[in-house]
């Protein structure tokens, strides 16, 4: 079939609409487009196809080998003129024509469509897992997808043409062309099959009119196996929620343990080599020495730094609850226990367990605890299953847990296997040449978070807290600094500011000492200004000035006490 050639005059809608149409027809050739209005969508899309296109339409009509003219303008007066001026052999499809050319072409665009659009719906239907069903408004099926035929056994061609009515009266697409309404859930056999299902069903209206009936369903057996399914997925989901919400990191480094003592850097030391271990470490030392911050340093400088690191509270939580608390407990362990729960030590799986106060645990749970640092295992409470972790344990107490093993409060085989690595926490008042860079960092720390500006203390006040004990060491440090910082406007600290927080909290005066040598007394007034201010330098030099001595004398009398206490 020969090449038709056409041109098109008018860039209106309808001349584009014309254009895009037969630009698509392989037998077709389009030699130009004309319209006096350069932007028509006409124009710019033969423009940008590389397609002549004028503002003057004889230029169009005086074209070669045009075979048709398309007339998209509907102006008589054109359609007059071209008429006298076309060749001989150029048709003219004029505006009616155009109509009823587009209105065709139209609906073989939608017919296209539809048949696109069904063949994907019957792609989609014939992939679903589930049953489905179509019935028209009198009952006669009309479909089945492959999935009907697997789980009932019966095949399109015996069932595509049945009625419903016949082949499956009870069933729920039965149901919905009787009544007209919804059906959901509804349970029941197939019609020629021993397949039991659960169905949902769904008129097909159309205009406001039920021209029909889907039914979509699944195996009963299969709805069961997915509400196990769930139920097994809503429980993990449950014990996940659960540890996301307990599971932890280290807070602390190495970098944040403050002070150059000599007894903290040997702390320090101790810790970063055991850090390095999978040993279980035991730090003692009095309350508010810093203990949980030693163990997560070294939670932090471990191997098990990305891993979880969990704290156990052992004098917070009740010997009741401790066991669960520990080991977690099973679903019906007890009255409540609708749900497992996950213990701390199963948390802790591949990190570290931070057990604080562990004096204060009972003997019965003590001995529970033995077996898990030997074993690694354990059950839930309520539970027979053995649960195997891999668990660091850091152990801490202000306890002596040598008294309490000859108290019988404390089983003597669970403090060896804790007491791998001991590391004893001094306290504040054995180095008080440290006071000065946690009392600075305490200052930035609470300008920061109270908003304050203040810049230091007087030289009162530095004697004041260099003079007080701190039984409560850095903790009450901290407590009285932020105290002080809430309660005072001033940018320098002085005595009067501390004196009534330090004061109520001091020892007892010294009972009255027997009399004694002078030297020996020399030599207690020596050992508690030491005690005081520390081993330092800085300290013993300010030993030398309470003691109104100088500093070199204080080195000659230490030298001599440590002589006598050798020959001694």
């Amino acid at each position: 079939m020969p090449r038709l050639t056409v041109a098109i005059i008018g860039g209106n809608e309808d001349g584009y609409s014309i254009y895009r149409m037969l630009k698509a027809v392989g037998d077709v050739e389009i030699l130009g487009v004309a319209d006096p209005d350069p932007s028509s969508p006409g124009v710019k899309a033969a423009a940008a196809d590389g397609v002549f296109t004028t503002a003057d339409y004889t230029e169009i009509v005086r074209l070669p080998g045009v075979d048709v003219l398309i007339e998209a303008t509907g102006e008589p007066e054109i359609q007059m003129y071209l008429h006298q001026i076309k060749p001989r052999k150029t048709s003219i499809m004029e505006a009616r024509a155009l109509d009823l050319m587009l209105a065709v072409l139209r609906e073989k665009e939608k017919l296209l469509e539809a048949r696109r659009v069904q063949g994907e719906l019957a792609a989609i239907l014939d992939s679903v897992q589930e049953a489905i069903e179509v019935a028209d408004s009198r009952g006669v099926i009309k479909y089945v997808n492959p999935a009907f035929t697997r789980i009932t056994g019966i095949s399109e061609k015996e069932r595509i043409g049945q009625n419903i009515f016949e082949a499956s009266p009870d069933g729920a697409l039965a149901t919905v062309l009787r009544t007209g309404r919804s059906v959901v859930g509804h349970r029941t056999r197939v019609g020629g099959s021993n397949a039991e299902v659960i169905s949902n069903a769904a008129p097909i209206i159309v205009d406001g009119k039920m021209e029909g009936a889907v039914v979509v369903f699944q195996h009963f057996t299969d709805v069961m196996n997915l509400m196990e399914q769930l139920r097994q997925s809503t429980s993990i989901i449950e014990n996940l929620s659960d540890k996301f919400g307990q599971v932890t990191t280290s807070k602390y480094t190495f970098a944040d343990i403050l002070g150059n003592s000599a007894e903290l850097r040997r702390c320090i030391q101790v810790a970063e080599r055991a850090a390095r271990t999978n040993s279980t470490v035991l730090l003692l030392g009095e309350s508010g020495t810093g203990k949980e911050l030693f163990a997560h340093a070294i939670h932090h400088a471990s191997p098990r730094r990305d891993k979880p690191f969990i704290k156990v509270n052992c004098a917070a939580i009740p010997d009741s609850l401790l066991e669960s608390e520990f080991f977690g407990y099973a679903k019906g362990a007890f009255t409540g226990a609708v749900k497992s729960k996950i213990g701390k030590f199963e948390l802790a799986h591949g990190g570290t367990i931070f057990l604080d106060e562990i004096g204060d645990m009972n003997l019965n749970l003590q001995g529970k605890l033995l077996r898990v640092l030997q074993e690694m295992e354990f059950e839930r409470v309520g539970g027979t299953q053995t649960i195997k972790v891999d668990v660091r344990v850091i152990a801490a107490t202000n306890r002596n847990l040598r008294e309490l093993i000859r108290q019988g409060r404390f089983r003597e085989d669970l403090y060896y296997r804790l007491n791998v690595v001991e590391i004893t926490i001094p306290p504040l008042r054995v180095r008080k040449e440290d006071l000065p860079i946690l009392i600075n960092n305490l200052i930035i720390k609470l300008n920061r978070k109270l908003g304050k500006k203040v810049k230091g203390l007087s030289k009162d006040a530095e004697e004041i807290l260099y003079s007080y004990d701190w039984p409560g060491n850095v903790r009450e440090l901290e407590n009285v600094f932020e105290r002080v910082m809430v309660t005072v406007d001033e940018e320098v600290f002085t005595k009067k500011h501390f004196i009534q927080h330090v004061s109520q909290f001091k020892a007892s005066p010294e009972r009255d000492i027997e009399l004694i040598p002078i030297d020996q007394m020399e030599q207690l007034l020596i050992r508690k200004a030491i005690a005081k201010f520390g081993t330092s330098v800085e300290g013993k030099r300010r030993a030398a000035q309470a003691l109104n001595i100088s500093l070199a004398t204080l080195y000659n009398k230490l030298k001599k006490s440590r002589t006598e206490d050798f020959t001694n």
